[in-house]
């Protein structure tokens, strides 16, 4: 398995180079596996860092990519990504005479062996993916640690949002970021696909204006426009959010393969979540002028933070609606949704959050539901909402737990030289459901 993860970190993206950590927690979760990289190679990914920004005139942009000793750049107002590549450590280690202690050649030939396995077999062992999304993989392994990223930051935002109520998405992304789904085709799923769908649709967006993807970066359609009435034009390094949003809707939408009303309820949650940052894109503006005059503007547009999604995919889910397939035949496959309670054939709207089945209550654990039970949750003693304990708890009643809190207080500096300080205490308590 090491080599595997060696193999999956190599051969995608500048990301497990610029956040190695990251990137490679997110190997892990893609995997489905708990192991660390060798310190070896994870030394040699440090020290074959990609970096961003544009090179140091008169340098090469190759060199540049590949030197230890360039300066990171910073993406900002108005400076264009770097354009990357997909690049193996062994490109890098052959290229960069400078890491001399791994260009030996019995450990160059060792790495090269490993890395001529291709993609195709890390793909192989990646589960949950559908064949569609497998081969996507093997046809685009620099963005697999991005969609990786995003569906964690879905699944993030998810357990967020949920943290005060029985269901609070804990039993997501235990294994692996791929692959999750609840079997009851309720709110929660439905929150779970939009927000999921969004993720990955962000992350692909950042990274491709960031320089991290290749075939992508910011969007040419926002290039060189002028509108002479506002005074503004279009400049700097937009965020090209519907190469994003397709990418998601090719990638996740591809796990889709059954023909029945469940397909049909996922693909409009797919598509509510993404539609939901595609509306929620900011546009910022920096001034041009004289003395601090605004005589024209430089806008781009950014894209917003992900909590923002979370908080109006909540507000979604509150008001999600209940829906029906609906036949076009008697022996014909599902073809639209309808809204349940409607005498006619009224369709839910684009951001509209759609579910098939009441929600089970979450009390006790059950991993066909999605549910870890309450048992154990903290609960808030006074609250009549949903962190409560009377609501936390089914009616099976709490625990208290008391204890004493000590920390330093009022401070003071005495002359010379040290602080004085008080201990405080208070009695605090803590309740838990049984």
């Amino acid at each position: 398995m090491p080599a595997q993860v060696l193999l999956l970190s190599q051969a995608w993206g500048p990301t497990v180079f610029k956040s190695t950590e990251t990137g490679q927690e997110t190997l892990w979760k893609i995997l489905g596996v708990a192991t660390r990289l060798p310190d070896t190679f994870r030394r040699a990914a440090s020290k074959a860092k990609v970096y961003g920004g544009k090179p140091i005139p008169g340098m090469d942009t190759s060199e540049c990519l590949m030197d230890p000793e360039c300066p990171e750049g910073v993406l900002g107002q108005g400076m264009q990504p770097p354009v990357t590549q997909t690049r193996r450590w062994t490109l890098m280690l052959e290229r960069n005479s400078r890491i001399e202690s791994w260009a030996s050649d019995d450990r160059l030939k060792a790495l090269s062996s490993v890395v001529a396995l291709g993609a195709n077999i890390i793909c192989n062992k990646i589960p949950g993916l559908a064949p569609r999304q497998r081969a996507i993989c093997q046809s685009r392994p620099d963005a697999i640690i991005v969609i990786g990223e995003g569906a964690q930051l879905g699944i993030n935002e998810c357990q967020y949002q949920f943290r005060y109520g029985r269901w609070n998405c804990s039993a997501l992304g235990e294994k692996t970021v791929f692959g999750q789904e609840l079997r009851v085709g309720s709110k929660e799923a439905a929150f779970t696909y939009a927000i999921t769908a969004a993720g990955v649709a962000h992350a692909v967006t950042a990274a491709c204006s960031q320089g991290n993807l290749s075939h992508c970066g910011c969007d040419r359609e926002k290039q060189g426009y002028h509108d002479q009435e506002e005074g503004w034009k279009w400049g700097g390094c937009s965020a090209d959010v519907k190469y994003g949003v397709e990418f998601s809707r090719r990638f996740v939408d591809a796990r889709e393969i059954k023909k029945n009303a469940r397909r049909l309820m996922n693909l409009h949650n797919n598509e509510a979540g993404r539609k939901v940052l595609e509306d929620r894109m900011k546009l910022e503006c920096k001034c041009h002028g004289v003395s601090g005059s605004c005589t024209t503007k430089t806008c781009w547009t950014t894209l917003p933070k992900f909590r923002e999604i979370g908080y109006i995919l909540k507000e979604r889910y509150t008001a999600a609606v209940e829906v029906e397939a609906v036949r076009a035949t008697r022996f014909r496959q599902p073809s639209f949704l309808r809204l349940k309670q409607s005498r006619g054939y009224i369709k839910p709207t684009d951001t509209d959050l759609v579910f098939l089945e009441r929600s089970p209550n979450y009390c006790e654990e059950d991993t066909s539901t999605g549910s870890a039970g309450t048992r154990g949750r903290l609960c808030n003693y006074t609250s009549p909402h949903t962190d409560g304990c009377s609501l936390m708890c089914c009616g099976r009643g709490h625990n208290t737990h008391q204890y004493t809190r000590v920390w330093q207080c009022n401070c003071k500096f005495q002359w010379c030289c040290f602080v004085k300080c008080n201990t405080c205490s208070e009695k605090t308590q803590v309740f838990t459901c049984k």
